[in-house]
């Protein structure tokens, strides 16, 4: 087992062996990070739902109401007039065919993909590159669609998709250390209602088990999950 540093030991005797309830388990995590550079904070469920049921998986997309702090590189695979309407709405790279066969070639240089349904027969053949790295475009999460313009705009507004892995949790960046309080803490009250809206009709039991914060380096902080648990 990896021995810890010891700035992490030292963030780790500051956390008291209890659960937080968010806005002071936030306020812990920008006390406690200690990274030369900007952390990431990021917000981890664990959900009473057994994902190798499909009608117990749980997905869904927010726009963080405060951002992420970075903007995202958004790639729009399209053709025609899309393609012009991608461009004015702030789209950093777009392209058509000759696109999905750069990516192909290894050019995976962009966070969001967004396709126009009529590109998806040659964007899915993409799956294998684009999905285990969360990239795959999906009518569910807004990422295929005619509507090139908002999507370009909200995923470049802080649009993040949730998805629980196989193990029955959800992890999903909420911001930056160097962001005010209340606007982790927003993100991160904006996010837990997605999820539990989100509560597939199956799932027995508790639903939020447990909720976790933490950023890049420093330990995580436990969350009173009663709240959302039911």
């Amino acid at each position: 087992m990896a021995k810890h540093g010891k700035k992490y030991r030292a963030a780790l005797e500051k956390i008291e062996d209890r659960k937080y309830q968010l806005d002071e388990g936030v306020a812990k995590i920008k006390e406690i990070a200690a990274a030369k550079f900007d952390e990431t904070v990021e917000l981890t469920m664990w959900l009473g739902v057994d994902p190798r049921k499909a009608d117990q998986l749980v997905r869904g997309t927010i726009v963080l109401p405060n951002g992420l702090g970075k903007s995202k590189t958004v790639l729009v695979i399209a053709q025609g007039e899309k393609q012009r309407e991608a461009e004015e709405a702030g789209a950093d790279i777009v392209g058509g065919e000759e696109m999905v066969a750069r990516i192909r070639e290894g050019f995976l240089d962009f966070d969001a993909v967004i396709a126009t349904p009529d590109m998806m027969r040659s964007v899915g053949a993409l799956g294998k590159i684009l999905g285990p790295r969360g990239l795959m475009p999906n009518p569910k999460t807004g990422t295929v669609t005619f509507d090139v313009r908002s999507a370009v705009q909200e995923t470049k507004a802080g649009k993040v998709e949730f998805r629980v892995d196989k193990t029955g949790v959800i992890h999903v960046g909420i911001g930056k250390v160097s962001f005010e309080q209340d606007k982790l803490v927003g993100n991160a009250r904006a996010l837990l209602d997605a999820v539990v809206k989100a509560k597939p009709s199956t799932a027995k039991g508790k639903y939020v088990k447990k909720v976790n914060v933490a950023s890049t380096m420093s330990p995580g902080v436990l969350l009173d999950e009663t709240v959302y648990a039911k």
